[in-house]
């Protein structure tokens, strides 16, 4: 694969998580703030919904990491190994616990009577883009674990 793309899809991983950061950091502690401020009768749950969002931050977070770990392993030219799929399967359980926390932060806001629509529109939306993520790595991991077995046994047989 040529040197730019790689360089480019390094980078966009890179600028996405540095994204993701800041604004966990700086904008929604002062959202939340304000949120809390326009809705009194909701502000008991300004902390838990924060802490809710940084929660599922993380699997994000280390979903990018083994996105960063698989382009390293195409960079070697190891795309077909054990780690490559490891590393997908990593990426498959880590959009899987993200729908899960959205789909459990929406029931509690729901019970709460305080699920805008707005709000479960947004929660939807990453729902859905995690579970796609997830049937996409999905595929990808068993498209890599045959290769991986037809690799190992055209070595055995050569």
């Amino acid at each position: 694969m040529k040197r730019g793309k790689i360089l480019f899809l390094q980078i966009a991983v890179y600028v996405i998580g540095a994204v993701v950061v800041s604004l966990c950091i700086f904008a929604l502690p002062p959202l939340a703030s304000y949120a809390a401020e326009k809705n009194p009768e909701y502000a008991y749950l300004q902390y838990p919904v924060l802490i809710g969002i940084y929660v599922t931050a993380i699997p994000f977070l280390i979903a990018l990491y083994q996105a960063l770990k698989l382009i390293s392993y195409i960079t070697q030219n190891k795309p077909f190994s054990v780690p490559a799929v490891k590393a997908l399967g990593r990426i498959k359980y880590s959009a899987m616990t993200i729908g899960v926390l959205y789909v459990a932060g929406m029931i509690v806001l729901g019970t709460q009577n305080a699920l805008h629509p707005g709000i479960a529109i947004i929660g939807l939306v990453i729902f859905f883009a995690s579970m796609v993520i997830m049937v996409f790595s999905d595929v990808l991991q068993e498209l890599l674990k045959n290769v991986l077995k037809i690799k190992t046994e055209n070595d055995l047989t050569i």
